[in-house]
């Protein structure tokens, strides 16, 4: 999330809040960005909806079954390079904006990667001087994947709303996993799939964008919007085998507690990132109105090692790999801890998913042996994970041991930076 400049240069207190609508062939993305429109401008927001820039090539007479292989990866890379115009252009229009703005993108810059090799796309990338990185975790704040209905809603899975879609069931579920595992690694990927009816779907979507904006919507918005989904955490007993694993993203991820004069906040930096490119966060946990949130703001390397200057002594540094996979319908993270490290996160890996289901109702993989839930469980909050338990007092603010499944999350502004391409990303 990003914060517009005014003519003076001086940062407005207001926010550019950017999403990927993405997903398989008739999965409702047209009808939920009209009704995101809708939603958001009846709080108050401006709306820009970029419009996908495969329809628009292909509307223009191609057709993509036609085209021989090497035409096939000119045309991926003309629509990224399309998509990366579109943007711009809108992401320029939103950083002139007085107000909130939220940008919906009819897909985003890794769908492209799908229809093409990892070899092939990391030359396409490479040759514009672009990195999958930052066109992945970088450039957007939230990613929704939208399942086509020829997954769970075959009924309902038509052509005729869309002149340029051809696909049958079986294609169309096809594209639709992999348009899901291109955007596998990003920090925030919600799945909404086809569980519910269509108007559920749509509210579920809403919801999801919600949720991430937290308290920057700016009005309470629970009398319309109920958001059900929750972070679930399991203990994991052993690390099988990569085989074992569908595909996946790992990140090197490392989490630094900073001093705070305050013992009413829990501060903490972030260093996340894969291929020796890196993204850095800063994390604020505090109270607010009664009510634990988490205030995020992105930094740049520089402002990273300032504060990492500042670490708590009395707490070690959090070292992990957090592998990112789909999983029959689910967004996983595993957190696989390494050294050096405390005792207490030596060996330990740990299990993510945001969902609604509760109890048994969530179906873990079948790969992984998992020991309990650890949802809740003060003991596998990050903060005591990280503690050095040794005679040295400690000045753990309140709350500090507390992992609330439900607390709010909140990005700020970056401090200095004005780059439209940069957001802000809250995790």
């Amino acid at each position: 999330m990003s914060a517009p400049v005014s003519p003076s240069g001086e940062a407005r207190k207001v926010f550019i809040y950017k999403v990927v609508l993405t997903g398989g062939p008739c999965a409702g993305k047209t009808t939920t960005m009209a009704r995101l429109r809708t939603f958001f401008e009846n709080l108050g927001w401006k709306v820009y909806s970029v419009p996908e820039a495969a329809t628009i090539l292909l509307g223009g007479g191609i057709k993509f079954s036609a085209l021989t292989p090497k035409q096939g990866d000119g045309f991926q890379e003309n629509i990224l390079l399309t998509i990366l115009q579109l943007e711009r252009t809108f992401f320029q229009l939103a950083e002139g904006d007085r107000g909130n703005v939220l940008v919906v993108c009819d897909r985003g810059t890794m769908d492209p990667s799908a229809f093409c090799s990892e070899e092939e796309w990391h030359g396409l990338v490479s040759g514009h001087g672009l990195d999958s990185v930052q066109l992945r975790d970088a450039r957007y704040d939230q990613i929704i994947h939208m399942v086509t209905a020829a997954n769970g809603a075959e009924p309902f899975y038509q052509l005729t709303n869309n002149s340029t879609r051809t696909e049958g069931f079986q294609l169309a579920r096809e594209l639709d996993a992999k348009a899901a595992q291109a955007w596998v690694g990003h920090p925030y990927c919600d799945v909404i799939d086809n569980s519910t009816d269509f108007e559920s779907k749509i509210r579920r979507v809403i919801e999801a964008v919600c949720k991430r904006l937290g308290g920057r919507l700016g009005v309470d918005i629970d009398d319309r919007l109920q958001a059900q989904s929750g972070k679930r955490k399991f203990l994991v007993k052993a690390l099988p085998d990569i085989k074992a694993f569908p595909r996946v993203q790992d990140f090197d991820v490392q989490h630094d507690y900073l001093l705070s004069s305050c013992t009413q906040t829990q501060t903490r930096i972030r260093r996340r990132g894969q291929g020796g490119q890196y993204m850095y966060t800063h994390t604020e946990r505090r109270t607010v109105n009664g009510e634990m949130v988490e205030l995020i703001m992105q930094l740049t390397e520089r402002e990273y090692q300032t504060l990492y200057k500042q670490r708590d002594p009395t707490h070690h540094a959090i070292h992990k790999t957090r592998r990112c996979f789909l999983w029959r319908g689910h967004y996983f993270q595993l957190d696989i801890f390494k050294e050096p490290c405390t005792d207490s996160c030596r060996n330990l890996l740990l299990l993510e998913t945001y969902t609604t289901q509760k109890g048994s109702d969530l179906e873990l993989p079948d790969f992984l042996d998992i020991a309990r839930e650890v949802t809740g469980d003060p003991q596998y909050s990050m903060f005591s994970l990280s503690a050095l338990h040794s005679n040295t007092p400690t000045s753990a603010p309140p709350h500090s041991n507390s992992t609330h499944s439900d607390t709010p999350t909140i990005a700020l502004p970056h401090s200095n930076s004005t780059h439209s391409d940069t957001p802000t990303i809250a995790l």
